[in-house]
């Protein structure tokens, strides 16, 4: 009966996210277990806030530094089982020559053969299944087997544990009205919907009834600044203002998030907020892959056939939906 479970997910903070339902099956399945994760440090905010984890292990402490450091790191975790849900070619060696006993992986990485002692056939390319459905399918060497709904992998983030924020922060959240937070840039990590349309919406959030924060890096602040979009008297800025820690808190408070596929936008869903999700319909992008999981979540696709951004460049799908479109889901 395995006791310590470790997580292996060192890419960013949206497959993080919608990786974190693991550890709640986990702790459900083995009542006492010791669940861990390894991830990469910018994400240990996310997995911190999550309350089925009871540790996080910084792989950039030891990447690059070879073998024997990545081995005896993973040793001294002393889990029974390692889930490799993120292909990593130096973590599964380090974790063989830690000799984990039980190491899952998928068929999808030739390095898995050798590597890991127990695979499941995986192939999240050709898969119609949801990103957080297909990281559950990794427990079957565990014997779960169960395909749950999104609705029901919901009730498994249990993302609660933030830190105390900033008053001056919290103060600029009043409860007279709906607080909306616009987060219009994703790092490029997915296609975006325009500035041209968030300061479309930001004009259609009337002050009366919105109060409306911009949030993004210090670096994308620059940009969203260049834009115009703070020239709108009730719009916050709010870019550059926050660690992820404090962004996690921010949100934890906030009411509607406004986003394109990014993890701020999983982050709003997976806490319970009306997380407004814009999509593209290509495959591998689209919601039925990558949508927001909360039971307030939606998302807004174009109904179409398209695959012209397959390759980079803008989404005109994305851009042809229009603002007042997302208002009616900010009501």
């Amino acid at each position: 009966m395995p006791k310590t479970f470790l997580i292996s997910r060192t890419d960013s903070i949206g497959d993080v996210i919608l990786t974190l339902p693991i550890a709640g099956v986990l702790k459900a399945l083995y009542p006492g277990c010791k669940v861990m994760f390894l991830g990469k440090s910018y994400t240990r905010p996310v997995v911190e806030a999550c309350t089925m984890v009871d540790a996080f292990y910084d792989w950039n402490e030891v990447a690059g530094k070879g073998m024997l450091a990545q081995s005896e790191f993973l040793k001294a975790t002393t889990a029974d089982v390692i889930l490799h849900i993120f292909p990593n070619k130096e973590i599964a060696i380090a974790a063989m020559k830690s000799a984990i006993p039980l190491r899952i992986g998928s068929t999808g990485r030739l390095w898995h053969y050798w590597t890991c002692n127990s695979l499941v056939a995986l192939s999240r390319r050709r898969s119609k299944l949801h990103e957080a459905q297909l990281n559950l399918k990794l427990l079957k060497p565990l014997g779960y087997t169960r395909e749950l709904g999104l609705n029901e992998i919901y009730s498994y983030f249990h993302l609660t544990r933030f830190i105390n924020l900033d008053p001056r922060m919290k103060a600029l959240i009043t409860h007279d009205k709906k607080n909306v937070i616009l987060h219009p840039l994703s790092k490029g990590s997915a296609r975006e919907w325009g500035m041209e349309n968030f300061i479309e919406l930001a004009k259609l959030l009337v002050p009366e009834e919105y109060n409306v924060f911009v949030t993004g890096t210090r670096e994308e602040g620059q940009d969203i600044k260049s834009s115009g979009i703070f020239s709108i008297p009730h719009v916050y800025d709010l870019t550059g203002r926050f660690s992820l820690s404090e962004l996690i808190a921010f949100i934890a408070e906030a009411d509607i998030l406004v986003a394109a596929s990014t993890g701020p936008l999983h982050l709003a869903a997976a806490m319970g907020k009306r997380a407004i999700g814009i999509y593209p319909p290509i495959k591998p992008m689209h919601p039925g892959r990558w949508a927001p999981i909360g039971p307030k979540a939606v998302y807004i696709v174009s109904d179409k056939p398209c695959s012209d951004c397959r390759y980079g460049g803008d989404c005109h799908c994305m851009k042809e939906i229009t603002p007042g479109r997302l208002l009616e889901y900010c009501h």
